[in-house]
């Protein structure tokens, strides 16, 4: 039998920086020696408490290498910088709730405080994944509880029959299970049957894409969940992509740095006149001197000539005492010369012979040494940190800037998620592709071109997929199109209780689609779906986004829950909407769901406050006039018998989808 081949990840920000901290990897990988010659370790290593670094090591392991095992040890806590579990969960194919339930009883037995821990476990493809806690004590008492079903488990996965049957005979004719292990099999197995039946609760199959309408379900099998634990689970899935190198330019825009960008050059990299003057010998004093030189803001390189590759710079002028140069604002100061002058204290004295230059010029005011010079690498020395990974690369243009002035000309980067949108029903018309009058039963598509522009706006990489009937052949050979080279679907229509509302089925029957949720207590939206595909030409699952096809509810659950989605697989870190409280300008009726009411917020000068002016009563998901000019979602609580309606004056949070009215 071939050996187990094992990883060993150490998550640690201490381990990272000082890999001799490290006592529980290493532990580890003595523990799986000890323990048999089955185990083979082909790879360790220590990554600081960062998702990005996590998930990078196990994907390439998991994937690529194609380990039996991976172990983690640390990052399992309740401290906010213990995410470990939180990393790995999303990558996992298929969770083992067992071998969890086991780690956790195991350590309960040891302490109370075991109930701290939060592991997790499960199958990445073929590649058993289990995180232990960091305390090299708890990771003893965990391998003593999984060494025992580790092979076995193992076996399992890779099929190897032979090794499963000895190990079933072995178990019989031993009778080798104590009754501590049977109690343990027998608590793993509840455990499991209660953690199915959860899943079947939150998860619940479609009925079958043939299933005539007189069988279709009369109620959603999908639990109404919060906005909130909507958008808790979306994080969990919306991981950064990977990086790439870019070259600086306007097109970085939107990008977030992966890494710590440092000057190469110092800047200025010359002494550098601050104003139009003249250099001077700061010790010479008032009088009048005549003008030698002129040094303007220009390039001293000097193009090589033909078939010579080599870079000619000119000489520098060398300003001997009793001379003064004429200089422009950023020209570089002539050696010798120690201070400018301003052209406003001097005066001319006396023009060169063709009447075009000055030849001599009185210096009116003292000055001291250094005095309107900015010296080589006053604003940035070279290697300095210039710009931190994480940094946004903004429309501002600062940070593009600042990169070409010190000389990168290149940036590590992560990938912006490219994008798909469709729009689906066999009413919808394009108003792209035809102009003529609409029939009755027909409607514009106004979806895609919203949703296109808001992607475009928020710097991301929109991909227009077109309009799809209501048809599951059409619908699925487009979905498996985009599935390609896509990692982001979104598609407006076709997730509710219709007869022809495809989507949800769809995911789930042809695309072995996880629909975490199905629907969401919210108005409008309520039958906003999110689902991941796996896929196997990839490292990461595709997120597909199925929000309803009213137009105003398409919009609405973008920005809630699509929006902040694409932020985070970019790396920003502050990926949520800005919230932000304003003072409501009319009366508002609550409703029994909590709504996101349309409005237009203006900043109030006068009395410095924010203020928000409803763009209209009629806040119908239909109603695509209630998003006209609207920069603004009013986050309305629910309707209560003690709460009908807010009053004008109120103060409610909103989020903020646009820039501010100046009012």
């Amino acid at each position: 039998m071939n050996p187990y081949k094992v990883g060993i990840i150490t998550v640690s920000d201490t381990s990272a920086a000082d890999r001799t901290k490290d006592k529980s990897g290493p532990l580890l990988q003595q523990l799986l020696t000890e323990a048999s010659s089955d185990y083979q370790v082909l790879h360790t290593t220590v990554v600081p408490d960062e998702a990005i670094d996590i998930t990078r090591v196990v994907q390439e392991w998991a994937d690529t290498e194609r380990l039996d095992l991976i172990l983690l040890t640390g990052g399992t806590g309740f401290a906010e910088r213990d995410i470990t579990p939180d990393s790995i969960e999303p990558l996992l194919t298929r969770l083992t709730p067992g071998i969890t339930h086991l780690l956790i009883s195991t350590s309960l037995t040891k302490t109370p405080f075991a109930a701290l821990s939060r592991p997790i476990s499960g199958f990445r493809n073929k590649t058993l994944c289990i995180t232990l806690p960091g305390s090299p004590k708890a990771c003893r008492e965990n391998m003593d509880s999984l060494f025992p079903i580790l092979p076995h488990a193992l076996d399992l996965v890779r099929g190897q029959h032979g090794a499963i049957r000895h190990t079933h005979s072995h178990i019989a004719s031993t009778g080798s299970t104590t009754n501590q292990q049977q109690q343990q099999q027998h608590t793993c197995v509840h455990h499991h049957q209660q953690q199915q039946q959860q899943v079947q609760k939150h998860s619940a199959h479609t009925l079958d894409l043939n299933t005539p309408v007189s069988q279709r379900a009369r109620v959603s099998p999908y639990p109404m969940i919060s906005v909130e634990e909507a958008q808790s689970i979306i994080s969990r899935y919306a991981q950064p992509l990977e990086t790439v190198d870019m070259k600086v330019s306007e097109d970085l825009i939107g990008y977030v740095l992966a890494e710590d960008v440092y000057a190469k050059e110092p800047v200025p990299g010359y002494r550098a006149s601050i104003v139009d003057g003249y250099a001077v010998h700061a010790e010479d004093g008032p009088g009048i001197y005549p003008v030698c030189h002129v040094s303007l803001a220009t390039s001293h390189y000097q193009e090589p000539k033909e078939n010579d590759d080599s870079m000619t710079v000119h000489t520098p002028f060398q300003l001997k005492r009793g001379q003064i140069s004429r200089v422009a604002t950023g020209g570089m100061v002539p050696d010798g010369a120690n201070a400018v002058v301003m052209v406003e204290d001097t005066r001319l004295v006396e023009r060169a012979l063709d009447n075009q230059e000055e030849a001599m010029v009185e210096i009116m005011i003292s000055t001291q040494a250094n005095s309107m010079i900015r010296s080589v690498g006053s604003d940035c020395q070279q290697g300095d940190l210039v710009c931190s990974k994480g940094t946004v690369i903004s429309t501002v243009g600062g940070e593009l800037g600042l990169l070409a002035s010190v000389g990168v000309t290149s940036v590590l980067v992560y990938r912006k998620p490219r994008v798909g949108v469709l729009s689906s029903g066999n009413e919808v018309q394009d108003i792209t592709m035809t102009s003529r009058p609409l029939v009755p039963g027909e409607i514009r598509d106004s979806n895609r071109l919203t949703l296109l522009a808001a992607i475009r706006q928020a710097n991301m990489e929109p991909v227009d997929l077109g309009i799809v009937p209501d048809n599951v052949d059409a619908m699925e050979q487009c979905l498996q199109q985009a599935l390609l080279d896509l990692d982001v679907i979104i598609s407006t229509g076709g997730v509710s209780m219709g007869e022809a509302d495809y989507m949800k089925p769809l995911l789930e029957q042809r695309f072995n689609a996880t629909l975490h949720f199905g629907r969401v207590h919210m108005k409008p939206g309520k039958p906003t779906t999110f689902a991941t595909i796996p896929t196997t030409s990839s490292t990461k699952q595709r997120i597909v986004f199925a929000l309803p096809g009213n137009p105003v509810s398409a919009v609405v659950t973008f920005y809630l829950f699509v929006l902040p989605a694409l932020r985070q697989m970019c790396a920003i870190h502050q990926p949520k909407n800005v919230i932000l409280p304003v003072k409501i300008l009319h009366d508002i009726y609550l409703d029994s769901r909590p709504e996101y009411h349309r409005v237009r917020v203006y900043m109030n000068a006068e009395k410095g406050h924010l203020e928000a002016l409803s763009t209209g009563q009629n806040q119908q998901s239909s109603r695509m006039i209630s998003m006209v000019a609207a920069n603004g979602l009013l986050q309305l609580p629910i309707k209560t018998d003690d709460l009908s309606m807010l009053k004008k004056d109120d103060i409610v949070e909103c989020i903020i989808l646009g820039p501010l009215y100046q009012k």
